[in-house]
C-alpha cells in the first residue's frame, strides 16, 4: 500500500473541526498543511479515525464503538486501515489543492480513481429501513455498503463524497485557506464567494493581528 508523508508533529489533544462543508474536506483538515510538511496531526491512530468519522456523520457512535473493539482484536488490520486513511487524505489534499488553484490534477486524480474504484466494489442499492417508509417519505431504496465488517469500511463513504463533490457545480468553489501554515480546504458557500479563511476566529483573526502589528511598527 502507498503511504502518505509522515507528519512532522502530532497532537491528539487538538479537536477535530468540521468546517470544510464536505466529509472529504474535513478529512483533509485533520492535519495542518505547512510549507515544511504536515504538522499537528490529529488523526494519530485508528481509534482517533473512528472518533473523527463519528463527528463527520460517517458512522454512528454505536458503529464507532464496534469498530474500535474490532480494531483492538485485529491490530494489523487496524494499522493498514489507518494507513489507508492517511493515504486517502494525502491524495485528496493534492487533488483539491490543484482544483482550487485552477490546475490540472495530474497523478492525484489517477490515485483517487484507484481508491474510487475500490470503494465502488462495496456500493449497492439496498432497501430503505422500514421507519422511513412509515414516516411517509416513500423512500423505497437507498445507497448501502457491503462489507461493513472491514475496518476500512468507514473510508468508502468519504471517497464517495469526494467523487460527488468533484463532479458537482460546487467544485469551482473549493478554496484553500489563505492563512500561512494552515492549508485547510473548504467549499466557499458565501454569497459573494469571497471567503478567505477556514475560520474567521483562527486564521482570520491572526491575519488581522499581523496587519495591526505591521501598521503600528511602520
Amino acid at each position: 500500500m502507498k503511504k502518505a508523508p509522515a507528519p512532522l508533529s502530532s497532537d491528539p489533544s487538538l479537536p477535530f473541526k468540521y468546517i470544510g462543508g464536505d466529509a472529504s474536506l474535513d478529512l483533509v483538515n485533520t492535519v495542518d498543511w505547512t510549507a515544511r510538511g504536515p504538522e499537528n496531526e490529529r488523526l494519530t491512530d485508528y481509534a482517533r479515525l473512528t472518533r473523527w468519522a463519528e463527528g463527520a456523520g460517517i458512522v454512528s457512535a454505536r458503529e464507532g464503538e464496534r469498530l474500535r473493539r474490532e480494531a483492538a482484536a485485529r491490530p494489523r488490520e487496524a494499522r493498514a486501515a489507518y494507513n489507508g486513511a492517511t493515504w486517502l487524505r494525502w491524495v485528496l489534499q493534492r487533488l483539491y489543492a490543484a482544483v482550487a488553484a485552477g490546475q490540472r490534477p495530474g497523478s492525484s486524480l489517477d490515485d483517487f480513481n484507484d481508491l474510487h474504484a475500490d470503494a465502488l466494489r462495496h456500493l449497492r442499492v439496498g432497501p430503505a429501513p422500514p421507519p422511513q417508509r412509515q414516516r411517509g417519505t416513500r423512500k423505497i431504496a437507498e445507497w448501502d455498503w457491503l462489507g461493513k465488517e472491514s475496518l476500512e469500511s468507514l473510508l468508502w463513504p468519504v471517497v464517495w463524497a469526494a467523487a460527488n463533490l468533484l463532479i458537482s457545480d460546487e467544485a469551482e468553489r473549493i478554496r484553500v485557506c489563505a492563512g500561512p501554515d494552515c492549508g485547510w480546504i473548504y467549499v466557499d458557500r458565501s454569497r459573494n464567494r469571497l471567503r478567505r479563511w477556514c475560520q474567521m476566529e483562527t486564521c482570520g483573526t491572526q491575519a488581522k493581528t499581523r496587519r495591526r502589528y505591521a501598521r503600528s511598527h511602520g
